[in-house]
């Protein structure tokens, strides 16, 4: 015999689940409905011109479409309590009819999540295609533009290989939104030359020096080369091109800007760019800046798309680069090159993605990223949050059936650091992060670094942080529930 419990048969709880997903379905349509008709009332009201009757039924249709959404939201809560009600224990011990009834319970639950989860999906191979077209052009472009370093045969610094790095290589960027893809190209010093780092990399910023090499040895197997250290500066001036030293720097500082005018001038008159373009049906525009090369991609199809390449420096072969890209809202000197981890950021998602169970992550990723518009949150802090949970929970939670309670942990892990004004570099003096990330010694054995150190000395920064965190929590509960 079984007690009389709050416990639901199973063709009730596939009633409910029905009736759930219908209410929540529901609950969109008719919310959307009573949104425009508040929009034509409203429009009626500023063409008749505003009247007290005007303003009345435009309080109305406020009353009436927040009471509406109000009701249909408890209803939903409610089904959802209801539908996920656990049988209650009897004794020390539970009958195995008891037991399946659990696990009904825990499955009905979890399909919930995976509900939620699905209806907010979002299919990334669109993205995903651009990205890998605009790569291939990017990298098609470098390859003409060290063809024709080469044939300058002039001492100017090596193109590496471009290295795709931004939300919209993560494939978590809102597909509304038009991203900018971002590229690091690297840059390596030629023959003769030799690239070192002033003491203190590890800090925000850094100057790199440029120095000479002895190429004598060199110059007996390749023609016509000079070494400039051990040849008259007369015999170089008449026989060779003119060093590094002399085209690209400042006081024997590699200069940025120096740097993105000789490359943006080699992009503007290499003509095979341009008949690879031309046979891709696209036309190509370089924007004005001033650190980087900027330019914009119009395909024929009308989609424009905008491309920024920063050159970076690597950093004692690892995934650290100290990049031309100045720090935002900081004015540096044109040979001050800033600490960038964006390529480490990068291979670190995209382990983390292989190793977690599904797209969960990704759908996380997606939806806060997509909440945060209009917002002053920073999409750098919210992935900073993410990384750090990644480390600190289990990676087989990551997955559909957990996606509302991971969504929690992102929230509450932002809303802990906000109070407590401390969120820590991922990078800075982490123990957790992954040996297939590659830090300088320097970088591991540095203090941590607070992101929010900022909203610490301003308390009035600190209080708009928190307002806005709160928006974002509205928006995320609006987006799953409405």
């Amino acid at each position: 015999m079984r007690m009389v419990g709050d416990e639901l048969d199973e063709a009730t709880r596939e009633l409910m689940q029905q009736r759930l997903e219908m209410l929540i379905e529901e609950m969109a349509r008719m919310l959307q409905e009573l949104e425009q008709q508040q929009v034509e009332e409203l429009k009626r009201i500023q063409q008749n011109g505003v009247t007290w009757s005007g303003l009345l039924s435009a309080d109305l249709w406020n009353w009436t479409f927040w009471a509406t959404a109000g009701f249909l939201l408890l209803l939903i809560v409610g089904l959802w309590c209801c539908f996920s009600k656990r049988s209650p224990e009897v004794g020390s011990s539970i009958s195995s009819e008891e037991e399946e009834d659990s696990e009904e319970d825990a499955s009905s639950a979890e399909d919930l999540n995976t509900y939620i989860a699905r209806r907010n999906e979002w299919s990334e191979n669109e993205l995903w295609d651009q990205s890998e077209w605009v790569l291939g052009v990017v990298e098609n472009l470098l390859f003409a533009c060290q063809g024709s370093i080469s044939l300058s045969k002039g001492f100017l610094p090596e193109l590496g290989p471009a290295m795709g790095v931004g939300s919209a290589f993560d494939c978590w960027s809102p597909q509304d939104d038009e991203p900018v893809y971002r590229f690091l190209v690297p840059l390596t010093p030629p023959r003769g030359h030799t690239f070192r780092l002033e003491p203190g990399t590890v800090a925000k910023e850094s100057r790199i020096r440029v120095e000479l090499e002895c190429m004598c040895t060199a110059q007996q197997t390749v023609r016509g080369m000079r070494c400039f250290l051990h040849n008259p500066k007369e015999q170089l001036r008449k026989k060779q091109k003119p060093s590094l030293l002399h085209t690209l720097c400042t006081d024997s500082y590699l200069d940025a800007q120096k740097t993105a005018r000789w490359f943006q001038d080699l992009v503007r008159e290499n003509k095979a760019i341009l008949h690879l373009l031309r046979s891709r049906y696209c036309l190509l525009t370089v924007l004005p800046s001033r650190r980087s090369c900027k330019v914009e991609i119009e395909h024929i199809s009308g989609i424009t798309m905008l491309i920024e390449m920063n050159f970076v420096v690597q950093l004692d072969n690892s995934d650290i680069f100290m990049s031309s890209q100045a720090r935002e809202g900081v004015f540096s000197p044109s040979t001050t090159w800033t600490l960038t981890c964006a390529w480490a950021e990068a291979k670190f998602l995209w382990l983390m993605f292989d190793q977690t169970p599904d797209d969960t992550l990704l759908s996380c990723l997606h939806l806060c990223n997509r909440m945060l518009a209009g917002t002053g949150f920073s999409r750098y802090a919210l992935k900073t949050a993410v990384m750090h949970l990644l480390t600190t929970t289990p990676l087989s939670g990551w997955r559909s059936t957990h996606f509302l309670q991971r969504l929690s942990d992102i929230t509450r892990y932002l809303h802990r650091c906000l109070e407590e004004n401390r969120l820590n570099h991922f990078f800075f003096g982490n123990e957790k992060v992954p040996e297939e990330i590659v830090l300088p010694p320097a970088l591991e054995r540095a203090e941590p670094f607070n992101l929010f150190q900022h909203l610490a000395q301003d308390p009035a920064a600190h209080e708009q942080a928190m307002r806005e965190f709160k928006e974002l929590q509205h928006r995320l509960t609006a987006q799953l529930f409405f």
